[in-house]
């Protein structure tokens, strides 16, 4: 379990874009209910011996969520971590014509930064800039840089998550960036499965550099589990699971990989997933999920095209 996150994606606000999470949450999804399902998920994860929690400043509730469950069940051995530049604006609607909105300004980082402190308080421990790609202008702007190295001198981990083709090439961009002669960012947040694993060179060399190596969208929205390649279907079979924990545990045959972030939408969810924890797939079995992979650029069409539901 020590590889394992939590993420809060899916828990946070009633409409996202993952496959087979509507029949999984709430038949009506208020918040009082959103929050209920999110605590039970919690509760079972920490009882299962996850210590790790990842949430953002977009995923609706999810940061009050996670800090008033820290609170309510008086947890303090756990590792948190959210991100900043985006904004929830989908006002609890799942019809909604626009459910988030993109700002990498320093403007931005100080106002949802403080936002994030008075949710979570001092739990945060990794703050990331959400989804940075290499036409960000967090690029060029050096006072935002020494903003967020300055968050080291406070002791929190500074990092960001990828999305897109070019991840590779944020990936690299990002951690040569400096403010003050010291790296602004030590940590980094990658898509990567068994459909898009082009961002695993550069996540490999910012692991073997010291950097921590986070992997997300592990079950590819819920393609690996609604609509899994034929190859994925037989292994889990055969292993006795379900298509899930092996797209799991094929993240976890990369050495480089530090964390795992899950998001299940239940418990029931959840379980399926941790069957994962401990499962070493073999040479054969890693080389035939391999040949699943989609080319990047269709990978990402395809996920833009996902609705939230």
């Amino acid at each position: 379990m020590n590889r394992i996150a939590l993420g809060l994606a899916a828990l946070g606000r009633p409409a996202y874009i993952n496959l087979g999470r509507v029949d999984a949450l709430p038949a009506i999804r208020d918040v009082a209910a959103m929050r209920a399902t999110t605590y039970e998920v919690l509760d079972a994860a920490y009882a299962a011996g996850v210590r790790w929690f990842d949430v953002a400043r977009s995923y609706g509730l999810s940061e009050d969520f996670l800090g008033g469950w820290l609170a309510d069940r008086a947890v303090s051995d756990v590792t948190v971590s959210s991100k900043w530049g985006y904004t929830y604006v989908g006002a609890w609607r799942l019809d909604a014509d626009v459910h988030e909105v993109k700002d990498h300004s320093a403007a931005r980082f100080r106002e949802q930064w403080a936002q994030s402190r008075d949710l979570l308080g001092r739990s945060i421990s990794l703050y990331q800039v959400h989804s940075l790609t290499v036409d960000s202008p967090l690029f060029a702007d050096h006072a935002l840089h020494e903003s967020l190295a300055s968050l080291a001198d406070e002791g929190i981990r500074v990092g960001f998550s990828t999305s897109g083709p070019a991840q590779a090439d944020a990936i690299r961009r990002a951690f040569e960036l400096e403010a003050a002669g010291r790296p602004v960012f030590t940590a980094v947040q990658s898509t990567w499965n068994l459909l898009e694993p082009s961002a695993g060179p550069a996540l490999a060399e910012a692991h073997g550099n010291g950097k921590l190596a986070l992997v997300k969208e592990t079950v590819a929205n819920g393609r690996l589990v609604v609509e899994p390649p034929p190859a994925l279907v037989r292994i889990a079979a055969e292993r006795g699971v379900g298509p899930d924990a092996v797209a799991l545990a094929a993240v976890f045959s990369q050495r480089w990989a530090d964390r795992a972030v899950i998001g299940p939408s239940s418990t029931t969810q959840l379980r399926e997933n941790l069957l994962a924890d401990g499962m070493t797939l073999n040479a054969d079995e890693l080389a035939e999920l391999a040949a699943v992979a989609e080319v990047p650029q269709s990978y990402w069409e395809h996920r833009s095209c996902l609705g939230w539901r």
